[in-house]
């Protein structure tokens, strides 16, 4: 049987629909629960709405500049130096783009060539994927194992040859919720100096931290803020994912290299939405500290609902997500577990097999997000309880 998709070129026969996208059509149709697609289920502080609505009002609705607005570019530069101490240009190293989706595809485009590789680590986030296929590279996974999610560090080192081009990280991690710690990131700085690789990293989860931990941009390694790429967005961290609102900083001619493949992309969006993002970005630490408290809590009421429920659950460091394993309930497959679960139980979750490489590394695995209300994680741990001892 053919299965190849009409008219799509060959890099991109792999792929299909995004599965956040299929998951939360189908909580739609059925009416279920979305624990499925990462994004909160109420607005962002009532100060950012306020100043979207005034930046329409007083007529920022045109094109944007190419790079983003300078407002925009300082306020970034300001938080990196206000959380982290990084030195960044906002004139020449810091671009706005059409959320951290585009930066990513928008650097790959630019930074990779045909044949080039790029090391990911596995489980990952598909849009990587996709990114890489785009530029016609080819990925080398390295994998984060359980129960720890730690990576071998000869796995890393088998995964670079002579054609790498970059390694792209994503710290704190969707889908498992680990933050790379110090030394994990030094092994990365370590080989990707030794190697004069590039390193490309998705920070969009930044201020999505629990337990006392931190996250440590890889730029702040010494040697590595001339040879990477750090990507972040304000949906993550304000709650207002459709504004669609990101941006990348990093070597002045690194940064001009993506904005030739961005301007192919979108050229320029949110104009209204960049003003909005420099109030976001200029609120106080309590804003951060008690965002990262809400979704700690949001993350222990979702994770006490599906032990409860007779889930294997995973600690999760950071992000809005939690992985649970199916096969206390008697399933293995997480895909038709998925498929299954709005009829079963009202809920939707995302199957974690589309994350990973090796169709059956994740097969037992499946993701909620809890960007939630309280009531509405509690509601669906009700609903929960009742898929255990379901299996068959």
């Amino acid at each position: 049987m053919n299965d190849r998709k009409p008219y799509l070129v060959d890099r991109l026969q792999e792929f299909g629909i995004t599965i956040f996208a299929e998951m939360s059509a189908l909580a739609e149709r059925t009416g279920a629960i979305n624990l499925g697609q990462g994004f909160p289920d109420s607005d962002g502080p009532d100060e950012v709405l306020e100043a979207a609505i005034a930046a329409i009002r007083a007529g920022h609705n045109q094109y944007p500049p190419g790079r983003g607005i300078l407002p925009l570019r300082r306020a970034v530069a300001d938080h990196q130096r206000r959380f982290y101490g990084l030195e960044v240009d906002a004139e020449t190293e810091v671009l706005i783009t059409a959320g951290a989706s585009e930066a990513i595809a928008a650097a790959i485009l630019a930074l990779v060539e045909p044949g080039d590789e790029v090391v990911l680590f596995e489980p990952y986030f598909d849009h990587y994927a996709t990114s890489v296929a785009l530029a016609g590279g080819r990925r080398r996974v390295v994998r984060l194992r359980e129960p720890d999610l730690s990576f071998d560090v000869a796995d890393l080192e088998s995964a670079i040859g002579p054609r790498t081009r970059l390694i792209l990280l994503n710290t704190p991690h969707n889908p498992t919720g680990k933050v790379f710690d110090a030394e994990e990131l030094g092994h990365v700085a370590r080989l990707a100096i030794r190697h004069d690789l590039l390193v490309v990293t998705d920070e969009v989860y930044e201020h999505l931290v629990y337990d006392g931990g931190r996250h440590i941009p890889m730029a702040t390694l010494p040697g590595m803020a001339e040879r990477t790429l750090t990507i972040s967005s304000g949906g993550k961290s304000f709650g207002f994912t459709g504004w669609k609102i990101g941006w990348a900083h990093g070597p002045a001619d690194m940064v001009s290299a993506v904005l030739t493949a961005k301007q192919s992309l979108t050229y320029v969006s949110g104009g209204p939405f960049q003003h909005a993002m420099v109030t976001a970005l200029g609120l106080d630490d309590g804003y951060f500290s008690q965002l990262a408290d809400d979704l700690e809590g949001k993350r222990d009421l979702l994770g006490d609902g599906l032990r409860s429920a007779g889930f294997e659950v995973f600690p999760t460091a950071g992000t809005y997500f939690v992985t649970a394993d199916i096969r206390p309930l008697g399933f293995d497959d997480g895909v038709a577990f998925c498929m299954s679960m709005p009829e079963r139980c009202g809920v939707v979750a995302v199957p974690s097999v589309v994350f990973y490489d090796d169709g059956d590394a994740g097969r037992h695995l499946i993701r909620f997000a809890f960007c939630k209300q309280p009531e509405i994680l509690a509601e669906a741990s009700r609903r929960l309880a009742g898929m255990a001892g379901s299996g068959s």
